[in-house]
C-alpha cells in the first residue's frame, strides 16, 4: 500500500482560501481528485477513500456496510486521537452502530420534532432579540460572533439541556478544543474529561433532587435513568455531543450566512421584508425565509472535513470496490456543490429549492437536531435583517479570521456596524 500513502496523493482536509471562507473546496484541489470516489492523504499517516458526488454520499451513508465507530483499527481519523477509555465512548451514539446507535436515538427523536420545536419559538425569539439588544448597547462596532452568533444558540441549547448558561465560557472553550483538528491529544484528553466532570456533576444534582426539572436532562434522568434504560455515563456522553453539537454548529451557521448575506444585498433586503410583521401574506414570508435558509445550509455546507466511515465488508460505491476495512469519507461539501443535483452550484441563489442538500448528512445518522438549527438560523436572520436594516461590515472581508482547523468551519469574528 505504499503507492496509496505517496505524497502524490491530496492531503485532507483541504483548506479553503485566506481570502474566500465561501469555497470550500479549490479548483486546483478539485483537479487533483482521481474522480468521484479517489484516495485521499490523511495528516495522520493513513488514506481515506473520499466520496464526492451526491448521489454516492447518499448511497454510502445509508449503507449498513459502513461503520461509524472511529475505535475500529483503520478508522479515517484526522488527528491522532486518545486511547479509547470505556467512559470516553458511552452516549456518544454518533459514534455507533447498528441497535447500540438506534436504542440511544430513540430516547431523543421526539424532543427535536418539529411540533415540539415550534413551542420553543417564542423563546428562541425573546433570546434573539435580547441579544439584538444587549449588541446594540453595546455600541458600534461590534462582533457579531461574540455579541449574536454564538450567545443565541448557547442560550436555546442551555435552556433546553438545563445547563446554566453562566457557565458557557468554560463549555465553549473545550467545545472548541474537542473540536480542533491541530489539538494534540494531551488536550483533546483534558478537555473531554473536563466537560465530562462539569456535565456528570449537573447529571448528579438532578438525579439526587427530589424534582430533577422540565428540561431535557431532567427528563432523561427520571424517565430513563430511574427507570434503568439509560445508565448515568451514558446520559453523561450523550449530554457532551448535544452540548457541543448543538451550539457550534448554529454559531458558525450564523455568522457565516451573515457574511454572505451582506454581500448579497437583494438578499439581505428580501431578508428584511420577509420579517416584516405587516406583510399580506404570512405563509409566503416564511417560506421566503425557509428557501433562503436551505440554500444557506446549502451553499456554506460548514461542516467540511465530511463524515468519516469504515467498510465492515465489500461495497461498490460510485463504481468503485471499497474492500472490507478500507475507510471511506462522505464529502458533503462537495455533494452540495454537485451541479447534476443543483444547477450552477458553485453559485449562491436565494431563490433556488435547494431541499435535497446534504448539510445535515444523511441516513440513520442524519442530525438529529436539524429542526432546531432551522428555526434558530430562521428567526436569528430574519429578526437581524429586521432590526438593523442597514447592518455593514466594518473590516475587509478578506482578513476575517477563520475557524478553519476547527471540524465545523466558520469565523473568529465578524465586526460589523449599522
Amino acid at each position: 500500500m505504499a503507492d496509496v500513502l505517496s505524497d502524490r496523493l491530496p492531503l485532507f482536509p483541504f483548506r479553503s482560501p485566506d481570502d474566500d471562507p465561501f469555497t470550500p473546496v479549490t479548483a486546483a484541489d478539485r483537479r487533483r481528485l482521481d474522480g468521484p470516489v479517489t484516495r485521499v492523504r490523511l495528516p495522520t499517516g493513513g488514506w481515506t477513500w473520499l466520496i464526492t458526488r451526491h448521489a454516492d454520499v447518499k448511497a454510502m451513508l445509508r449503507s449498513d456496510a459502513f461503520s461509524a465507530d472511529m475505535t475500529r483499527p483503520g478508522f479515517p481519523l484526522l488527528r491522532q486521537a486518545p486511547p479509547p477509555t470505556p467512559q470516553s465512548r458511552r452516549g456518544s451514539f454518533i459514534r455507533m452502530d447498528g441497535q447500540e446507535h438506534l436504542r440511544m436515538r430513540r430516547m431523543l427523536t421526539g424532543e427535536f420534532m418539529i411540533k415540539n420545536i415550534r413551542r420553543i419559538e417564542p423563546l428562541i425569539t425573546d433570546v434573539v432579540d435580547n441579544a439584538l439588544d444587549a449588541t446594540e448597547a453595546a455600541g458600534r462596532p461590534a462582533d457579531l460572533v461574540a455579541t449574536f452568533a454564538l450567545p443565541v444558540p448557547s442560550l436555546v441549547i442551555c435552556h433546553l439541556l438545563g445547563i446554566p448558561y453562566a457557565d458557557h465560557a468554560f463549555f465553549q472553550q473545550r467545545s472548541a478544543i474537542l473540536l480542533d483538528q491541530s489539538a494534540d491529544a494531551a488536550r483533546v484528553r483534558e478537555a473531554a474529561a473536563g466537560l465530562r466532570t462539569y456535565i456528570g456533576t449537573l447529571i448528579e444534582t438532578k438525579r439526587t433532587s427530589g424534582r430533577p426539572g422540565d428540561d431535557l436532562l431532567g427528563r432523561l434522568v427520571t424517565e430513563r435513568v430511574r427507570t434503568g434504560e439509560l445508565e448515568i455515563g451514558e446520559l453523561i456522553g450523550m449530554a457532551m455531543l448535544l452540548l457541543i453539537a448543538g451550539h457550534e454548529t448554529t454559531a458558525n451557521m450564523i455568522g457565516l450566512s451573515v457574511l454572505l448575506l451582506l454581500q448579497h444585498p437583494h438578499a439581505w433586503h428580501r431578508l428584511r421584508t420577509a420579517d416584516d410583521a405587516t406583510a399580506d401574506d404570512a405563509t409566503v414570508d416564511d417560506a421566503t425565509v425557509d428557501t433562503l435558509v436551505e440554500e444557506l445550509l446549502r451553499y456554506l455546507t460548514i461542516v467540511r472535513t465530511g463524515i468519516p466511515r469504515q467498510a465492515i465488508h465489500d461495497v461498490e460505491i460510485g463504481g468503485r470496490l471499497i474492500r472490507a476495512g478500507e475507510p471511506a469519507t462522505a464529502l458533503l461539501s462537495l455533494a452540495n456543490r454537485d451541479n447534476d443535483v443543483f444547477p450552477a452550484a458553485d453559485e449562491f441563489d436565494p431563490y433556488r429549492e435547494a431541499h435535497q442538500h446534504l448539510a445535515f448528512g444523511f441516513g440513520v445518522h442524519q442530525c438529529i437536531g436539524q429542526p432546531l438549527a432551522r428555526t434558530e438560523l430562521r428567526i436569528a436572520l430574519s429578526r437581524l435583517a429586521h432590526r438593523l436594516p442597514t447592518l455593514r461590515l466594518a473590516k475587509d472581508p478578506a482578513t476575517l479570521p477563520k475557524r478553519d482547523t476547527s471540524i465545523v468551519y466558520g469565523l473568529a469574528e465578524l465586526p460589523v456596524t449599522w
